[in-house]
Parts: C-alpha cells; sequence; structure tokens
C-alpha cells in the first residue's frame, strides 16, 4: 500500500488490523443510530477494505495478490465519504463520477504497479520502467480527482449556513489530507526519513478518519440534516418499499407528535389525513405550524413539537423534501374528505327530518289523540288507533336520528338504546370530556345499534356488552362484544348491508373498524374514530 517501502515489520500488519477495526466500529455505531443512512456501510466496507489491503504484508502469494489489487481502495472510500457525508448518498452527477474516478484509480491505476514490478505474485514481466510511469500516473490521475472533490467540498461549504461549515470544513481538510498522505509519500519520507516511522504515519491519520466523522455526526446539526436527506430517497423508492408519509418524516425530524394537515379543493381550512376539518394548535400549546408550497401554493402544513424542534429552518427543509409526496397523498385525502361531507350531509338530513316528524307530525298525534279520549268511549276505536302510529312514528324517529342522540350525546342515546333491547346490556360508559362532532356520534351510535341487533337477530346472543371511550390523540373507541354464534365479517359473501355502511362510515371519517368473531365464539367489533375539531 505503500509507494518504495521496505518490507515491513509484524506491528505494521497489527495496525492494519487495527484500523480495520476503527472503521467497521465506528461504522456499526452509525448504523444503529441511523440505519437509514449508509455513511456507517460505507465506513464499515471501509474496514474490510483495509483487511485486505493490509493482506499485501503477508507471505502468502494469493493473499499478498488480493493485497495489491486492493491496496489504495481505502483511499477511495475516504472520497466517497467525504463527498456522501452525512447521508451516505452522492447527491449529483459531479459527486458520483468524482466517486467513480476515485474507484477506477485505485483500482486500474494499480494495476501496472503489480503486474510489472519484479518478484510479486501477479508479476507477468520485469518492467520497472512501466511500473513507474503506472505509478506516476496514478498520482496524477489521482491528484486530479482529489482536485475535483475539493471543488465539490468547497461548493457545498459555501451553501451550508455557518455552524454546519465550522463542522464540515474541519472534516473535509482532514480527509483531503488523509488521502494525500499516500501519494506524498516519498515528501514524508525525505521529512521523516525513516519508511517504517512514514509508513506509521499513514495508517493513524488513515484510521482516524471514521473517528472524525463520527464526531462530525455528533454535531452541529448533521444528524438530522443526514436524516432528511434519506427521507427525499426513502418517498422515492417504489411503492411496495415506500413507508407512510407521516411516519418517515416522523423519523427523520425525531418527532413522534408530528402532524400532517392539507389544503383540499371544497374546504375553507385545513383538513386532517383522515379528510375531516382540523385546525392548527395554538403557539401556546408548544406547537409549531410550517406550511408546505408546491408551486407557490400552499398545498399542506407540518404541524411539530415546539419545544422539541427548536430550527424551523429544518422544518422548512424537510417542507420541501415532502411536498411532492404530501401533494400526492392530498388527492387520497381529497377523497376521503369528499366522503366525509357525504356522511356529514347525509346526516344533518337525517337530523332535519328526525326534528321535522317529531316536532310535527308527532305532535299533531298526539294532540289528536288527547281529544279521542276526552271525546268519550265511542272514541276508544280512534285513540287506539292513534297510540299504535305514535308508536311507530317514535320508533320511525329513533331509527332516522334518535332525540338522545341530539340533544343529549352519544352516552345517552347508547343507554336507551340498552333499555330497549330485549337482552341484558352491560354498559361501560366511560366520561368523554366533551360533545363530540355530530358526524362523530352519529357514526357511533350505529356502530352500537348495528351491532346490538346483530346480536339479538342473528348471532342470538344471551350477554352483550358495550364500551364507550376516549382513547389518546383524540380518537374515540366503540366496542361491541357478545357471546353469540360469532362468524361475521364485512367481506364475507352474505354480509348485510347494515355492517357494508357501518365499514363505509367508518372509512370515510378516518376510522379503523376491526371484527374478530369465531364461529361459535361470540364476536368482538372494535371502532376507532379521530374525533379532533
Amino acid at each position: 500500500m505503500f509507494a518504495d517501502a521496505d518490507p515491513q515489520p509484524s506491528w505494521i500488519a497489527s495496525l492494519f488490523v487495527v484500523g480495520a477495526w476503527t472503521y467497521v466500529g465506528a461504522g456499526v455505531v452509525a448504523w444503529l443510530r441511523r440505519p437509514g443512512s449508509l455513511i456507517g456501510l460505507l465506513m464499515t466496507a471501509g474496514g474490510f477494505a483495509w483487511l485486505v489491503a493490509g493482506l499485501s504484508n503477508t507471505t502468502i502469494a494469493a493473499l499478498e495478490a488480493a493485497g495489491q489489487i486492493f491496496a489504495t481502495v481505502p483511499l477511495a472510500l475516504v472520497i466517497h465519504l467525504l463527498l456522501a457525508f452525512p447521508s451516505g448518498r452522492l447527491r449529483d452527477r459531479r459527486a458520483r463520477a468524482t466517486v467513480l474516478a476515485a474507484y477506477a484509480v485505485a483500482l486500474v491505476g494499480q494495476a501496472p504497479k503489480y503486474l510489472f514490478a519484479p518478484g510479486g505474485p501477479l508479476s507477468l514481466a520485469d518492467r520497472p520502467d512501466i511500473a513507474d510511469a503506472g505509478e506516476w500516473t496514478q498520482r496524477g490521475v489521482g491528484a486530479l480527482v482529489v482536485l475535483a472533490a475539493c471543488w465539490l467540498l468547497a461548493k457545498r461549504l459555501q451553501a451550508l449556513p455557518p455552524e454546519r461549515r465550522r463542522v464540515l470544513a474541519p472534516l473535509s481538510l482532514y480527509g483531503i489530507a488523509a488521502v494525500l498522505v499516500i501519494p506524498l509519500g516519498s515528501l514524508l519520507g525525505e521529512v521523516i526519513g525513516d519508511p517504517v516511522a512514514r509508513a506509521a504515519v499513514q495508517l493513524f491519520t488513515l484510521a482516524g478518519v471514521p473517528v472524525a466523522f463520527a464526531v462530525a455526526v455528533s454535531r452541529g446539526g448533521f444528524a438530522r440534516t443526514g436524516e432528511i436527506e434519506e427521507l427525499g430517497a426513502r418517498l422515492g423508492e417504489e411503492a411496495g418499499g415506500r413507508p407512510a408519509l407521516t411516519d418517515a418524516l416522523a423519523q427523520a425530524l425525531g418527532d413522534p407528535s408530528v402532524e400532517l394537515l392539507f389544503r383540499v379543493p371544497g374546504e375553507e381550512g385545513w383538513v386532517s389525513s383522515a379528510g375531516v376539518a382540523a385546525l392548527p394548535p395554538a403557539a401556546s400549546a408548544g406547537r409549531g405550524v410550517v406550511e408546505v408550497e408546491l408551486g407557490g401554493e400552499a398545498i399542506g402544513a407540518i404541524v411539530y413539537d415546539a419545544t422539541l424542534l427548536t430550527r424551523p429552518e429544518e422544518i422548512r427543509e424537510a417542507a420541501g423534501v415532502v411536498a411532492l409526496a404530501l401533494d400526492r397523498e392530498r388527492l387520497t385525502v381529497e377523497l376521503r374528505a369528499s366522503r366525509a361531507r357525504l356522511v356529514e350531509t347525509s346526516d344533518a338530513e337525517r337530523r332535519r327530518i328526525a326534528r321535522d316528524l317529531h316536532d310535527g307530525l308527532q305532535s299533531r298525534l298526539v294532540l289528536l289523540a288527547v281529544q279521542a279520549a276526552v271525546a268519550g268511549e265511542q272514541a276508544d276505536e280512534l285513540r287506539s288507533g292513534l297510540e299504535t302510529a305514535i308508536d311507530e312514528l317514535r320508533a320511525l324517529v329513533n331509527g332516522v336520528m334518535p332525540a338522545e342522540l341530539t340533544e343529549r350525546g352519544l352516552p345517552a342515546a347508547v343507554e336507551a338504546l340498552a333499555d330497549r333491547m330485549p337482552v341484558a346490556v352491560a354498559l361501560d360508559l366511560r366520561p368523554l370530556d366533551r360533545r363530540l362532532p355530530p358526524a362523530v356520534e352519529t357514526t357511533g351510535w350505529f356502530v352500537v345499534s348495528e351491532g346490538l341487533v346483530n346480536a339479538v337477530k342473528h348471532a342470538r346472543a344471551d350477554a352483550i356488552a358495550v364500551t364507550l371511550a376516549s382513547l389518546p390523540g383524540e380518537r374515540l373507541l366503540v366496542e361491541v362484544r357478545d357471546d353469540g354464534a360469532g362468524g361475521a365479517a364485512v367481506d364475507r359473501a352474505g354480509a348485510g348491508h347494515g355492517m357494508r355502511s357501518i365499514a363505509d362510515r367508518v372509512e370515510a371519517l378516518g376510522g379503523s373498524l376491526r371484527i374478530d368473531s369465531p364461529t361459535g365464539g361470540g364476536t368482538r367489533m372494535t371502532v376507532e374514530l379521530p374525533c379532533g375539531s
């Protein structure tokens, strides 16, 4: 690996092992801390490159040959690390071309040195003149590659904010110096004199590269920058391997509470990913909001924990990365919002019809029944008919939209519904901190109603239990359990219209429906609904 060096003592070979494990150790630590980054993988690969390069110091011909072929690959890998820092991915064509040239110089440019040097295991001819020419060619082209890397690093430094420039500049200078230590070996020989000491300096300098990278990654916000760069790569993967946008953004920013809001046609304000109206939280709640723009138009917003992420420019950088992905997801949210509007419009119409029936026709029928009672015994038949009509109308009103639901809320409506069941219903109605949005209350009531009817009519259950509870993240839990025949499923052939309607309602509000119904083992229907406003 070292130009014009005499055979090295055994401790020099051991330095290769120490250097290799330095690379591998730093790479594994980086890999574990940021699995999405390729920096850890590159440093680990650098460790193995060191081990192979160190084989040139062995006396086994095959291993010595491998060491001679890969002798300068660790130098190319240092340039790769410098241009790929901190994400591990090369940014553009110029960086990729420079790294490719570095590996070409390391592998192809090395060939004359071992093919025409005397006494080597791969020597084809004793032509020291060709070997020397090849060495100087490798040095010259390698110098051009190093200059290209320096230019790219300088351009990158100019674009960085000052605090990050203070971290990247020393790292870049150290990395370039480490690369130049090898081709400038002859100059080192004049300064140091002792070839063994020169080899030790070269090894120690290169072995310090992964340590320098590990220190740089932990400073100056580069870890977050790397995660944001990796975010773009992850969102560009094939659809099957692409992560959910919110999850990928939360991981990149290191904030699990990240939320995405959208601007969709037909909605005046913000819309959540569930397609329901949402308001950005106030600044007093410790939350921050950064709008996402595409083509000069606001298409969404990132809501984050402002006490955790104190650098809004990082959020704006992430906003630029996710803009296209967010615009793609906005089409799905627009469809959900449209379906949610249909549900809300339908429920509003139900409430209007129920109110008109209750306040109009039902009131007049009750008045007629009272008048018939006053008229005397000859009106008994008329009174009986009116009372039957009133009962049927009351049942119809409850089916369209129960008065308890609109006037007193979901828990009261569930209690009233349970009281009318021919089977005892155990209720676990945990206190809700407020009235829920009308669409959520109506959907929750239909879930309970459908569950109770199915338990009594189809499953022939002897015991039924209903649970209402608030979940973290402003979500409502609705659960109906019975000990009936089981075998219920939404997607099964012959599934009733009621269950399919429930599934559509829940999906339209961005909720989830789960049915556990083994044959003969009862049924558990669990629904979670977002209930934020």
